[in-house]
């Protein structure tokens, strides 16, 4: 949806207005951006998007993007990104292609076998055949996911590998604090630990509060090292008490694991002991529920009452020819909440306590969640006729499987690396599919319908309750608590369709359930007598992409009460707040290419935003 430029100023300036609560001001950024220096973004044609340029554009500075060379500029800007390079190869591939490997303490058969990738590398460059190249020499971890290569058999395929991936850190983490400014913008140091075992998607994103000169104590932590998310968290706990550092890991693309990422027993095919759920908990506190591969909430297999529930599924394993794709409970971030209650009952500790983020998984080097301004996943994306790749095979994703999603939202003390990090490790962030839709909920036994328009708002909300990401204990009546909801639409986006609660609890014999309760809608609608309610409509126009806000509100707020609350059973809490429909980047193609949009993917998109859980325990 497009406003003029001189609106458009106007409600940058009030987005990035402060909106307080204890201190606390609404921050928007991307934890999740590959520059050039990570291998794939590298074949996938980005060769000139690095760290400084990826920072400037997330300022909202114009930039020259790599494919197609024309400027782009970010529609509104960020409060703070993380460049998560994925920690294998780091930086090598551009290294060999422009400079050549580093041969130096070389033996001879490194050194032959150094030439060799390199006259692979950059015949493959002239011929495109980048992918090909990259299943050959970078190490392949297939077959089945519990066969997982242990760490003391991991080897790194490149000569001089950990040499060229050492400077291209340096290089990195020198650019982060150049453009790090605090209270303006933050630059968070971090990488992408990429295990794929199997082709199961167990990757996470770790970043950490350290400044540049910390970050090169240590180098990242890679899936060369091991391929278990067990081994990972030792090491954050090691280099966390060695540097006096903060860590977040955060899984992302859950819906492509296989059943992997949340498991009911490990992948080592070992039972989730008290020691691994207290890893767990205590350094993936939040996971990515949404991106450009796809959304992670949950899919209409598993939540068949569910209206909203397949939205922007991605179909796709990561082999080019895998099998088709099934959804399992262990790949939603829905079931992972119902999971983490049966967990908690039986160990006394929840593994998949998660707050939740969106982020962008951008290949680019530029973080665009906007549909009409979307530059792809994969630089070459950048061209829309280029989307059809692979035309000819059907399990290999097109650029137009994918919508321009998410981003991370956090409320935050101050702009800067320890308030940010502080936010996550507490679970006070939320996700949007890219829309700046601000979302506020508590939860608490004590608020009145006098709270919800108070200017005071949200300090009753902290004093009287707790924030997204909170807890509640049973009060001493075993009364339903109530929950204060507020949703405002993206000052330059669209109007608000509603806002639903949706809960998970366990019966008494330990068994999960879940619902989706409309608690707040526009306009006139009614639910029926099994509580769903009539569609909101759509005003996207087929010949144009442009949208009417004549139909949704501009904000929706309500004191919500639990009509079927059992102080009795562990329960959480989460809210998925609906905008009206707008137009999907492939309409904007279709309309731009001049071509039937019916194999480019949806014409229109019902983009959201879902809050960290508050979750109940007796």
């Amino acid at each position: 949806m497009k406003l003029s430029a001189s609106c458009a100023l106007l409600v940058m300036a009030v987005s990035s207005a402060p909106l307080l609560g204890q201190d606390r001001t609404l921050y928007w950024g991307d934890t999740h951006v590959h520059s050039t220096n990570s291998f794939d973004a590298y074949l996938g044609f980005n060769r000139s998007v690095d760290p400084a340029t990826a920072y400037r554009y997330a300022q909202g500075k114009p930039v020259i993007h790599p494919y197609h060379k024309a400027r782009v500029q970010i529609d509104t800007p960020l409060d703070f990104l993380v460049i998560a390079d994925h920690a294998e190869l780091m930086g090598a591939l551009q290294t060999i292609a422009e400079t050549g490997i580093p041969r130096d303490g070389l033996g001879f058969l490194d050194t032959m076998k150094s030439w060799f990738i390199e006259y692979r590398l950059r015949k493959a460059l002239q011929e495109f055949d980048l992918f090909g190249l990259a299943s050959s020499i970078i190490k392949d971890r297939g077959g089945p996911v519990e066969a997982a290569r242990p760490p003391e058999e991991a080897s790194r395929p490149i000569p001089n590998a950990d040499v060229m991936a050492s400077r291209t850190w340096q290089q990195y983490t020198h650019a982060a604090d150049a453009y790090n400014d605090p209270g303006r913008f933050t630059a968070l140091i971090g990488w992408e630990w990429t295990s794929g075992p199997g082709g199961a998607n167990l990757h996470r994103v770790v970043f950490t509060d350290a400044d540049g000169e910390t970050a090169r104590t240590f180098q990242p932590y890679g899936s060369n090292e091991s391929a278990y998310p067990e081994d990972l968290w030792a090491w954050l706990e090691e280099t966390s008490a060695a540097t006096s550092s903060e860590f977040v890991a955060i899984p992302h693309n859950s819906n492509i694991s296989k059943g992997f990422m949340f498991p009911q027993t490990t992948i080592k095919d070992e039972p989730v002991s008290l020691e691994y759920a207290r890893a767990r908990q205590k350094w993936e506190p939040v996971a990515e529920i949404t991106q450009y591969k796809g959304d992670s909430e949950t899919a209409a297999l598993l939540s068949p009452n569910d209206e909203f529930a397949d939205f922007e599924t991605y179909g796709f394993f990561l082999q080019a020819n895998a099998e088709d794709y099934i959804p399992t409970e262990g790949d939603y971030l829905r079931g992972a909440l119902k999971r983490g209650l049966e967990f908690d009952s039986s160990l006394g500790i929840n593994p998949y306590k998660y707050g939740l983020i969106g982020s962008t998984d951008s290949h680019t080097g530029l973080a665009s969640a906007e549909e009409s301004n979307f530059h792809g996943k994969f630089a070459r994306d950048g061209v829309p006729e280029n989307k059809s790749m692979y035309p000819e095979q059907p399990h290999r994703s097109s650029g137009w499987a994918m919508s321009a999603q998410g981003l991370a939202a956090v409320w935050a003390q101050g702009n800067d690396r320890e308030s940010i990090m502080a936010a996550f490790k507490r679970r006070e962030v939320y996700a949007t599919t890219g829309p700046r839709i601000s979302l506020r909920f508590f939860g608490g036994w004590n608020f009145t319908p006098e709270d919800l328009d108070s200017s005071d708002y949200a300090n009753i909300g902290y004093t009287k309750g707790v924030p997204m990401g909170g807890d509640l204990r049973r009060n001493n009546e075993g009364d339903a608590p109530g929950f204060l909801i507020r949703a405002a639409r993206d000052p330059i986006g669209a109007n608000l369709d509603r806002v639903q609660v949706v809960k998970g609890w366990l019966d008494a014999q330990g068994k999960s359930h879940e619902k989706v309760f409309n608690v707040a809608w526009a306009g006139a609608r009614q639910p029926d007598t099994t509580g769903k309610l009539p569609a909101i409509g759509n005003t996207v126009n087929e010949a144009t992409a442009a949208v009417s806000n004549s139909i949704g509100t501009e904000e929706l707020s309500t004191l919500w009460v639990d009509p079927e609350f059992d102080a009795s059973v562990r329960a959480f809490y989460y809210i998925r707040a609906l905008q009206i429909p707008t137009a999907r980047h492939s309409l904007y193609d279709a309309i731009a290419l001049q071509i039937p949009e019916s194999d480019r993917g949806a014409k229109s998109i019902q983009e959201r935003a879902y809050s960290s859980p508050i979750w109940y325990t007796p």
